[in-house]
């Protein structure tokens, strides 16, 4: 069965069906991921582009054996050493790469804005792997499956979410993604790196961390964007660590069975205690995991192919 081919360029567009029904086909292709033989020919003769401008591993590397897995033919593109560096535009660069007939781009840019600009230029798919401080639509959709993975729904549930909530696209994602499948959000971060009107999402919202995880079902801590932040938000790791890190006592706090994620990669000792990270409670190497099944969805998803396609 043809599906219409799709964009996907953040969370806040997509009805709660639309989440739900990438979340199931993430489902199939897990099993996929664990064969064997992880491969199947659902992309076969597909092209597909890893744009990415800023630095990352997890993602371009999840995204690269998403569609391997697939079959599709992977192509990373760095800015680093790129016609960019010489003062090539965006468009120009996603022009030049649509001429080579790829059937998907996955970018990654630092400008907010810069995937839905390309995706009105081409006339490929284009998946945002995240841009500025607006989305990072996969890991949200990753985080969410991770969650529903271990709770078969998460309608009524709670999530904490922590630290540095301004600058995070990771945390404006899952704020739609989560409510939009029925769980409630607490944002919790010192109150330099909380937006100002942020309540307008409909989250709780506070600036203490005890009041934030307590009675939460699960806690995401954020990493510091040390990149993105040009200016003092805190005086120390340490003191940051003291009020917003989650250590191996200030578990006591959480409910017994509370999950702890985190998209990483960790500051371990300031967001999170080693302990804490690897512990029973953390789901972080299974975030890793769905992430490639979550993009395999995805990818299936903007090629116009449903997870049928991979039974071939």
């Amino acid at each position: 069965m043809a599906h219409p081919r799709q964009h996907l360029l953040g969370i806040e567009s997509l009805a709660r069906q639309e989440i739900e029904s990438i979340l199931d086909s993430a489902t199939s292709m897990k099993e996929v991921l664990r064969r064997d033989i992880k491969k199947v020919p659902a992309l076969r003769g597909k092209t597909v582009i890893n744009c990415f401008f800023e630095s990352s591993t997890r993602t371009r590397s999840s995204f690269e054996i998403a569609a391997k897995i697939l079959s599709a033919d992977a192509v990373n593109w760095s800015s680093s050493g790129s016609s960019t560096s010489k003062g090539e535009t965006l468009i120009d660069t996603a022009k030049n790469l649509e001429a080579m007939r790829p059937d998907i781009i996955v970018i990654r840019h630092g400008a907010s804005g810069a995937p839905n600009l390309v995706a009105s230029r081409v006339g490929c798919a284009v998946v945002n792997a995240g841009d500025g401080a607006h989305e990072h639509p996969s890991q949200a959709l990753l985080d969410a499956f991770t969650l529903r993975e271990r709770w078969g729904s998460l309608e009524g549930r709670t999530v904490a979410i922590v630290g540095d909530i301004r600058h995070s696209r990771v945390a404006r994602s899952n704020v739609y993604c989560l409510q939009r499948l029925g769980a409630k959000v607490r944002l919790c971060g010192p109150p330099t790196m909380l937006p100002l009107g942020v309540e307008a999402l409909g989250c709780e919202v506070t600036s203490d961390l005890r009041t934030a995880v307590g009675g939460a079902d699960a806690v995401m801590m954020l990493r510091i964007q040390t990149e993105r932040i040009s200016e003092s938000l805190f005086p120390t790791g340490r003191e940051y660590s003291r009020y917003y890190g989650l250590s191996r006592a200030k578990l006591d706090w959480l409910k017994e069975d509370a999950l702890v994620l985190h998209p990483g990669p960790i500051n371990r000792g300031v967001e999170l205690e080693p302990e804490v990270a690897d512990g029973d409670r953390s789901v972080i190497l299974d975030q890793v995991e769905n992430g490639v099944a979550v993009r395999m969805a995805i990818l299936l998803r903007a090629a116009g192919a449903g997870p049928e396609a991979t039974s071939a």
